[in-house]
């Protein structure tokens, strides 16, 4: 039996691990210091006392966090790897750049690493969504036991393939959402919302429960944000549209809408509450 970790089982790594546990394969995590929030969400998983015991336990990790801390827990798998005498596969499915993933294996120095990215929600919410894989380790990580809830895709590409196509995709899905959003906030204030989502469900684009949904994560995608900026500037791109989005995302976070979380969000708010809670 295969044992996979998962740093961190939040929203989307507790629905992985849901994954592979369906699958046949042992999922553990640690959730020491982490809030009552991921304590119920790792409920599923096992459970154990430190981040030491996960990797020391692992052939594969898993590295699912927000994209500001993903270098620092590369580090903290590194440093925990050195002191138990383990080598895992070390797979980091995070928004990052193609920059930011470069970084990631180098603290990773020592470890086989992958560049993994993740499109669509957890399993646990609905299954289908695909992680993109690249490096010389990514078919050990698709040939895990998904139980058919996740689709791997191995890319051609080395390390920073698999970021790269996330930061492509999601600047396309969250800036949608962000221009969604700004324009259900605007509308609201002219006295016009009916008609504007009215135009915008003629092309399929008035999807007012993806605002809901992503306004609980506003706080995550400002530095995924920024991380789309940093890779399209690399691309000899400007690198403006996305730092203002993440100035969008981060304005929204502060908003009554933003309270809640992924998995409670109420996805059938009438637009008129949805932009009263979008308010300042």
């Amino acid at each position: 039996m295969v044992t996979v970790a998962i740093v961190s089982p939040g929203y989307m790594g507790a629905g992985l691990g849901g994954a592979l546990r369906a699958g046949g394969a042992r999922a553990v995590a640690t959730t020491a210091g982490r809030s009552e929030r991921t304590r119920q969400l790792a409920a599923g998983l096992e459970l154990l006392p430190g981040m030491d015991e996960v990797i020391a336990a692992a052939d594969v990790v898993l590295s699912v966090t927000p994209p500001a801390q993903a270098l620092g827990v590369a580090h903290n798998i590194a440093a925990a790897a050195r002191r138990t005498g383990v080598a895992p596969v070390v797979a980091d499915l995070n928004a990052v750049a193609p920059q930011t993933m470069a970084r990631i294996a180098e603290a990773c120095a020592g470890l086989p690493v992958v560049d993994g990215s993740i499109s669509g929600p957890p399993p646990s919410a609905r299954p289908g969504a695909r992680i993109y894989l690249s490096g010389p380790e990514a078919e050990v990580v698709a040939g895990l036991p998904w139980d058919g809830q996740v689709e791997p895709v191995v890319l051609s590409g080395g390390l920073g393939s698999a970021s790269a196509l996330k930061m492509c995709t999601a600047g396309v899905y969250k800036g949608l959402t962000a221009l969604v959003t700004q324009a259900m906030r605007t509308a609201g204030q002219h006295g016009v919302l009916e008609q504007v989502l009215a135009d915008l469900a003629r092309n399929g684009l008035a999807d007012s429960a993806g605002v809901v949904s992503a306004a609980t994560k506003a706080h995550r995608f400002v530095d995924e944000m920024r991380e789309i900026a940093v890779t399209q500037q690399a691309a000899g791109l400007t690198p403006a549209l996305f730092e203002a989005l993440a100035v969008v995302y981060a304005d929204i976070a502060g908003t009554e809408l933003a309270a809640g979380t992924p998995e409670s969000a109420d996805r059938q708010l009438p637009p008129e509450e949805i932009v009263r809670r979008l308010s300042r």
